[in-house]
């Protein structure tokens, strides 16, 4: 317990102090601004070209502005975005150590590989879910601004609560599959295989949610969770909810024993 508390500060202390988590803190925040942007062109359109915030032949898709719309709309960006920024994340905590060339002194510590492993995975974690608790309180926070500015119509607390709370349990879901994103950053000994391996995932998500097998798919059934899908999408059962846990913890699991077994000579 001792080695991972130490683990565990040491990688807390390293995020606080590189650019790349405070960067994608900052890239989740536009989300919720961009939304209310598109919301104040919604309610208005011919006044948004008379300011010059939409340009005169711009065909603006289909919607309207309203809560539900806001709402949806943010749920699909943190959930969209979430499984590429997530994935920016996890591997710059487990490719960096490759890159920067201090794998061998990291392994050499007193602490075990298993307790560093896990320590990069809860900092990676609990910085992932404080920035979706942070652009959940944004979002509600611009929506009652414009509200009060314009006028948002559509307002129910149980919509806008049900909404949140699929945004947020759809980011958790994608937050635990980042463990197959740390496995492949090890493996590939950088950066850039955890992140081709998170392209590909959303790039199969895609393709098997359109073809009706993304509720077993488990990097698909986080948007099907958020309604990103759409409304037609198939629904998720606990079964899909299972295979996402069982997923995570496998990729988990792999991570650890890559780690404990492998010669790292950086």
């Amino acid at each position: 317990m001792n080695g991972f508390a130490a683990a565990f500060g040491v990688e807390l202390l390293k995020a606080r102090r590189s650019r790349i988590p405070w960067a994608l803190a900052v890239a989740f925040s536009l989300f919720p601004a961009v939304g209310g942007f598109f919301m104040l062109i919604l309610k208005d359109p011919e006044r948004a070209r008379q300011l010059g915030l939409l340009g005169a032949k711009a065909q603006l898709a289909a919607g309207t502005a309203d809560w539900p719309t806001f709402v949806a709309f943010e749920s699909q960006a943190i959930t969209i975005g979430g499984a590429i920024l997530f994935a920016f994340l996890f591997a710059w905590l487990f490719g960096r150590e490759f890159a920067d060339r201090t794998v061998r002194d990291l392994v050499a510590c007193p602490t075990s590989r298993s307790a560093i492993v896990i320590a990069k995975v809860a900092v990676g974690s609990v910085w992932s879910l404080a920035t979706v608790a942070w652009v959940l309180v944004l979002t509600l926070a611009i929506g009652l601004a414009i509200d009060a500015l314009v006028g948002l119509p559509g307002w129910s607390g149980v919509v806008v609560l049900q909404g949140l709370e699929g945004a947020a349990a759809a980011a958790a879901m994608t937050i635990a599959l980042q463990s197959f994103t740390a496995f492949f950053a090890g493996v590939g000994r950088g950066y850039i295989p955890g992140l081709a391996w998170a392209v590909l995932a959303v790039f199969l998500a895609q393709i098997l949610a359109a073809l009706g097998w993304g509720a077993w798919f488990p990097w698909s059934v986080p948007a099907l969770v958020s309604g990103a899908a759409g409304p037609d999408a198939e629904a998720v059962s606990a079964g899909g909810v299972a295979i996402v846990a069982v997923t995570a913890f496998l990729g988990l699991l792999a991570t650890l024993l890559w780690w404990r077994r492998a010669d790292q000579t950086g």
